[in-house]
């Protein structure tokens, strides 16, 4: 005892591998031993299968640890760029377990489960009334997945017309990365949009591609806003081009958030969208899923929808099988629990509600937005839609990064925003403060980058590469990281 030193951690535990804590015959339950047991699948039974022996104090310690390091919106800020990580309201998960909802299995009789097919029935009416978009599926389980049903319904479209042709698909080079991916996994030939001064599509561009390829472009995707946090103003001219051609305008809504019921997509020329219900209508995000990204089309392009579809008949709801379809691109029905917790968000918002949300979003963003402007450097000029975009280029003059700000952030308390997204802009910074936080949550961010800058601007900034200090775990090194992961753990001797 006499080298004993205790651990200087507060009340903020460690947690070791369950492996680790493993010791012979602390076992937390007994297991009787099965008389005349036979292996089913004819391999060797093992004397030792490495599962940890802990007892039930040591698990639940082990667990609650691991999850007071992590890090959530219901923690504190979480201001990620194009990717709206906000507050979900407690009633949508109240409804979500209702036991009608929560109890039910995908496989039982349509006329078992009337009230969940009332309930989708009534969501793809509220996504089609707020789009102007009356075709609705609500099977895809993601937005990325949302991305891919879309360009599958364009591409049957064409097909049903009997033109093969059109390969060709633009894409701006700020969007999502899933966009020119799903493009290329449905056969679709890329061709790159860079973007303008400004941060919008280069419109000069989009009409040479569009002269060039004519009647080989089977569409384009753009986001809008778009991930540079920027309202596509060429939009109506954008989609006539695309139109004139025979081609269609896919809207990844990844960002809908910011114009939900203020723009009706349709009115702008949009045929096909997706929506992330996870981030526009505040489902739970993260920790890898589950998402859901319904799409919403034209009415002329229904009957390419992915199949099932949810339609009324008399006073009945059944599934329904597009004529054309596309195909089926999720187990059963999508996720159902976000169908809940989405049309929950809707009715307790109403459309005057939904209208305020994107307001909020948008009038936070570009509040952050004057308020830095001065001491990060602003990539474009003008106002922001929902989210703000800002670089290290002053920092970086002083050998301060992106990467040292999120980090000194991280030390700070407050979760970092996108960094090195969207691509086109260098040392990017890209902050959402969503329309759920109070103005503040958003003073202790703008006052916390304030001093971080002022810190570089006085000489005192090399402490940031060394940051966070005060966490469980400090800044790794990413490159060894990714080239010699640790995979597996030694069963302790």
């Amino acid at each position: 005892m006499t080298n004993f030193v205790p651990a200087q951690i507060g009340l903020n535990h460690e947690t070791e591998l369950l492996i680790k804590q493993s010791r012979e015959g602390a076992c937390g339950v007994d297991l009787p031993e099965i008389k005349n047991f036979k292996s089913k699948t004819g391999q060797k039974s093992r004397e030792k299968i490495g599962l940890p022996q802990v007892n039930e104090p040591q698990v639940i310690r082990h667990f609650v640890r691991l999850s007071n390091q992590n890090y959530s919106i219901d923690a504190g800020f979480y201001p990620l760029g194009s990717c709206t990580m906000k507050h979900n309201p407690r009633l949508n998960e109240k409804m979500a377990r209702l036991a009608g909802f929560a109890d039910i299995h995908p496989a039982q009789d349509e006329s078992t489960i009337q009230g969940a097919l009332e309930l989708m029935y009534n969501l793809q009416n509220w996504l089609g009334t707020l789009t102007g978009l009356k075709g609705v599926s609500l099977a895809p389980a993601a937005g990325a997945q949302g991305e891919l049903a879309g360009m599958l319904v364009i591409k049957k479209a064409h097909e049903v017309k009997g033109e093969f042709n059109r390969k060709i698909v633009l894409i701006p080079d700020s969007a999502h990365g899933t966009n020119p991916a799903t493009a290329a996994m449905c056969g679709f030939e890329i061709k790159v949009i860079p973007s303008d001064s400004e941060g919008l599509v280069d419109l000069e561009v989009f009409k040479k591609l569009v002269a060039e390829h004519g009647k080989n472009i089977a569409g384009t995707m753009i986001t809008n806003p778009n991930t540079c946090g920027k309202f596509e103003k060429n939009i109506l001219e954008i989609s006539k081009l695309i139109h004139d051609v025979g081609g269609y305008f896919y809207c990844d809504g990844a960002n809908y958030n910011a114009i939900v019921g203020k723009v009706r997509p349709a009115d702008i020329g949009v045929d096909v969208m997706h929506f992330n219900l996870h981030k526009t209508f505040s489902t739970p995000h993260g920790g890898g899923g589950p998402g859901s990204g319904p799409i919403a089309v034209r009415e002329e392009l229904a009957q390419f929808l992915p199949s099932p579809h949810v339609e009324k008949v008399g006073d009945k709801y059944k599934f329904h099988t597009p004529k054309n379809t596309c195909g089926k691109v999720k187990g059963f029905n999508g996720q159902f629990g976000m169908h809940v917790r989405a049309l929950t968000y809707m009715l307790s918002h109403g459309n005057d509600g939904l209208q305020k949300v994107a307001e909020d979003a948008v009038i936070s963003a570009n509040y952050i937005l004057t308020k830095l402007k001065d001491k990060f450097h602003l990539p474009y000029t003008g106002n922001c839609m929902h989210e703000c975009l800002l670089t290290d280029k002053i920092q970086k003059s002083q050998g301060i990064s992106t990467l040292d700000i999120a980090k000194a952030l991280v030390e700070f308390g407050i979760h970092p925003m996108t960094v090195f997204f969207p691509l086109v802009v260098q040392g990017a910074m890209l902050i959402e403060p969503t329309e759920t936080e109070t103005r503040e949550t958003i003073d202790q961010f703008i006052n916390t980058m304030l001093f971080i800058a002022k810190e570089v601007e006085e000489g005192r900034g090399d402490k940031f590469h060394q940051y966070p200090e005060s966490t469980p775990r400090r800044r790794l090194d990413d490159v060894r990281a990714a080239k010699n992961p640790v995979l597996t753990w030694d069963e302790l001797k």
